[in-house]
């Protein structure tokens, strides 16, 4: 009796081992996610380290009149100049901290009435929601000389419509003790919508379980939203705060488009972003204006020092 060998079929072959994986190829699956975003992280810290850096440097020289000229390095003497400079710089320090303070409390409490109104649905709300998102479209200089001419103290709107109530004309921009406040005017008027957007979005976001207990326990309206819905809402506008406020810290577009350079004839608008730009492009003072730049820096990163801490003290209470 012959004995017949059966050669595997293609079905019963074993199946192929898996080829060794190297050190680098498991730790590059380990971090995909760093690997992907690293060239993007990478590009985004090459523009933001190498102007800072540059600019640290021009504010220790002398730096002026052109950027290719020779500069010669003297150390601290532009912080000593800038910081006991009271006639611009810590005037323009004032209204920077003034026009960002009143600015952040209007924007935040129309915003957040805005927001609870387009909470709810109602009849035309979205003819509303598209009316308060209109401010949004323009862009600031736009809104800047759009706003320039209805306040012009001649033949602007604004000065109409006061007089069919008998008050008399006002200077508005025109004038030194007004102009700030009415750009502070214009800035409310166009971010207020994306403050209300920020704080609309964290309302959505709440349960209506604890709105109904308080109902049920009696509470009113306004102890609902005091006692409940803003404490819930309190991280939301943190957030709020601290984005349109560092946003704020650096408005140029309005300030320039309405009153030009220096802020004003007697730089009655001239926050620390005009000031610089005017050492900048006006005066070619780089090395003191690089200065001026870089403790407005400083400042930025205070401020959100600050509201980043008081967010995480939120967080954790």
């Amino acid at each position: 009796m012959t004995s017949t060998t059966l050669e595997p079929t293609s079905a019963q072959a074993a199946p192929p081992r898996p080829k060794p994986t190297s050190a680098f190829s498991a730790w590059a699956n380990r971090h995909r996610k760093w690997l992907f975003a690293a060239p993007a992280m990478i590009f985004v810290a090459v523009l933001i380290i190498f102007p800072l850096v540059w600019t640290a440097w021009l504010s220790l020289t002398d730096s002026h009149g052109s950027v290719r000229a020779a500069a010669k390095f003297i150390g601290l003497q532009n912080y000593a100049t800038v910081l006991t400079d009271t006639t611009r710089f810590w005037p323009a320090v004032g209204r920077t901290v003034l026009f960002t303070g009143v600015v952040l409390v209007f924007e935040v409490v129309f915003g957040m009435c805005i927001a609870l109104l387009l909470w709810r649905p109602f009849k035309g709300e979205r003819w509303v929601r598209v009316a308060v998102l209109l401010p949004l479209v323009a862009t600031p200089v736009a809104v800047g000389m759009m706003w320039r001419l209805i306040f012009d103290p001649n033949i602007g709107f604004a000065n109409q419509v006061i007089g069919w109530f008998g008050i008399p004309p006002q200077p508005w921009l025109a004038g030194q003790e007004t102009a700030l406040w009415t750009t502070m005017f214009i800035d409310v008027w166009q971010w207020t919508p994306m403050v209300a957007l920020i704080l609309l979005a964290g309302l959505t976001s709440l349960s209506e379980e604890p709105q109904e207990a308080a109902k049920i326990d009696g509470a009113s309206t306004w102890q609902r939203f005091w006692f409940v819905t803003l404490p819930l809402m309190m991280p939301t506008v943190i957030v709020a705060i601290l984005l349109r406020g560092i946003d704020a810290l650096k408005t140029f577009d309005i300030l320039y488009a309405t009153k030009g350079k220096g802020g004003g004839s007697f730089n009655e608008v001239e926050t620390l972003n005009v000031y610089a730009y005017g050492l900048s492009f006006d005066y070619n003072q780089y090395g003191v204006s690089s200065t001026v730049l870089i403790l407005f820096f400083l400042l930025i990163i205070g401020v959100m020092w600050a509201l980043t801490g008081r967010r995480n003290k939120k967080k954790e209470a």
